[in-house]
């Protein structure tokens, strides 16, 4: 894909990533050599990616067409679609990036504490028109849980590729409505092809509207006595603000724990998305008056995230807070894929602890999902009509659901493209094909370190904290060629070497034996293979002992 013909009247739209998964949304529309980027995110990792702190999308298609790049555009604001820029432009040079309102706001506060050069950030209206030499981009609002949303309408001389971001569609919502006219006009002027948000795709019928939850949370927290813990998505500015209404109105001081909650609630209070009366919030807070029941702890952990304010309170962890008799904790979320089993364990521990606990169910309405159900996806489909439609966001079942919504709206079964990450659609004035492939796969980031932790260091990672380590030390005096010393075998996480005397002699025989084959003097000394048949024989007699495969690790000294 990557000589590709410049020439070619066609359009070309990939993924780099968001497609056969819920995160590190990032996809491409090329036309000759205009490269439009639409969001830049990244993926947080599940329990079997040990150590990592995020997943990003590989950028080398990117860097290597440097000179293509228009624009980087931003549908919103959440994590999954702004969290890779700072990684981004740190190896992609990317001309200008375009977020509207409080993803502008969140992006610079984030650009300004992960990098030390500039980059050109420019904010976008609703009713703005970006031109290139043939390529424009227009805005459309749409509704979702988090301000300042908007799908993104790119034309071309082959015609008109519509993103819809992410969406639902609320009729009473909380914050702007969605721009239902434009919409239609769009969908009355021509699309060529529409990528839509498929994470809802599964679910029938519309999305709970936000009012819905406003309205719940407020008459919760006017029938609990005690303290109040509340945990949602520190971008869920939407719902920040509820809770701050709900506890005005209960007469309740809000204090506020997780370093991401408390920045986004920075930025949405200086761009005006947090309203709160003057000593709302307890910036600086004594035990008095977090202990007292009438305050609102609002902290982040939603997710089962492992350092987050939520996790460690349920721990028994947190410096600060502890929890106390008669306190109530409400999740005001749903678990992301890959979650559920991370945020059963914090909500089993603060069971535990006797809080009363109250999550998202047919009895309460706290929290309400940003995305639309299938009636919102179909809605989308008969307002838009595109000719191709490339669904997108979502694992491959949610993309298939939403495929098959997509012939039951009208689109013709053969023009429904289910892609994966790195496929190429190509469109033409005739026809739509994929044209191949560019190169794509996962980025793992550990301390801040891109791409220097590969699946092979995951893998050892596994291992280790599945059946531990087994290392053998062996001092050789290469001279006369003999062992020097007993081989020493330290284990971790694997045997108590002191009751396992009888193993630790028995290895330490196979490994003599091993070792005086290696040490003839009437043959080269070979350091390596030693060590490769230590490996062997102690993993083939570990297995058969006790049934586990630990990580060996031979260190031969050489005198």
């Amino acid at each position: 894909m990557d000589n590709f013909d410049a020439k070619a009247k066609e359009i070309l739209i990939f993924a780099l990533g968001g497609l056969g998964e819920v995160g590190k949304n990032m996809y491409c529309v090329q036309y000759q050599n205009e490269l439009i980027i639409i969001d830049s995110g990244l993926l947080f990792p599940d329990e079997y990616l040990m150590g990592i702190d995020y997943v990003l999308p590989d950028y080398q298609y990117l860097i290597e067409n440097q000179d293509k790049i228009k624009a980087l555009i931003i549908s919103h604001g959440h994590e999954d679609h702004i969290g890779g820029i700072p990684f981004l432009v740190k190896q992609v040079n990317i001309p200008v990036i375009y977020a509207s309102g409080l993803s502008h706001g969140l992006i610079k506060n984030k650009l300004e504490e992960k990098t030390n050069f500039p980059v050109n950030l420019k904010e976008y209206r609703e009713d703005d028109i970006i031109e290139f030499d043939n390529v424009k981009v227009s805005f459309f609002r749409t509704s979702h849980s988090i301000p300042d949303s908007f799908g993104i309408k790119i034309m071309t001389p082959v015609g008109t590729v519509v993103h819809t971001g992410d969406f639902k569609f609320d009729f009473s919502p909380t914050g702007k409505d969605s721009d239902y006219h434009r919409m239609a006009k769009i969908g009355e002027e021509g699309v060529i092809c529409l990528l839509s948000d498929s994470t809802n795709s599964e679910l029938e019928g519309f999305t709970t509207s936000e009012k819905v939850v406003a309205e719940t949370i407020k008459d919760m927290f006017g029938s609990i006595e005690g303290r109040v813990i509340i945990s949602t998505f520190a971008s869920n500015i939407h719902r920040i603000q509820q809770i701050v209404e709900a506890s005005v109105l209960t007469g309740r001081r809000i204090a506020v724990f997780g370093r991401s909650m408390i920045k986004n609630i920075d930025v949405g209070y200086k761009l005006g998305y947090i309203k709160a009366p003057k000593g709302t919030f307890l910036y600086t807070r004594n035990n008095a008056q977090i202990t007292s029941d009438k305050v609102t702890i609002l902290c982040t952990g939603s997710q089962g995230e492992p350092l987050a304010a939520l996790t460690r309170i349920a721990a028994g962890t947190h410096k600060q807070i502890s929890l106390k008799p008669g306190d109530t904790v409400i999740l005001s979320s749903s678990p992301i894929p890959g979650n559920l089993e991370s945020v059963n364990r914090t909500i089993n521990q603060l069971y535990k602890k006797g809080a009363k606990v109250i999550t998202q169910s047919p009895f309460a309405d706290v929290h309400a999902s940003g995305h639309g159900g299938q009636s919102e996806l179909k809605l989308m489909l008969k307002l838009m009509k595109p000719k191709y439609f490339m669904p997108i966001h979502g694992e491959y079942r949610m993309l298939k659901t939403h495929g098959q919504l997509g012939i039951d709206a009208g689109v013709k079964p053969e023009n429904v493209f289910l892609m994966d990450n790195g496929d190429v659609l190509a469109i033409d004035k005739e026809k739509a094909y994929i044209k191949g492939q560019v190169k794509t796969s996962d980025v793992y980031v550990d301390s801040e370190s891109i791409g220097e932790v590969g699946s092979l260091v995951i893998k050892d990672r596994r291992e280790l904290s599945e059946d531990g380590l087994l290392s053998v030390i062996l001092t050789i005096d290469e001279e006369h060629r003999e062992i020097s010393c007993t081989p020493n075998i330290v284990s971790r996480g694997f045997i108590y070497t002191k009751d396992q005397q009888k193993m630790i002699k028995e290895m330490q025989e196979m490994i003599i034996e091993v070792s005086d084959r290696y040490l003839d003097p009437d043959k080269k000394l070979n350091i390596n293979g030693m060590k490769i048949e230590i490996s062997k024989v102690l993993k083939n007699y570990v297995a058969k002992q006790t049934k586990r495969n630990p990580m060996i690790m031979p260190v031969i000294m050489v005198l």
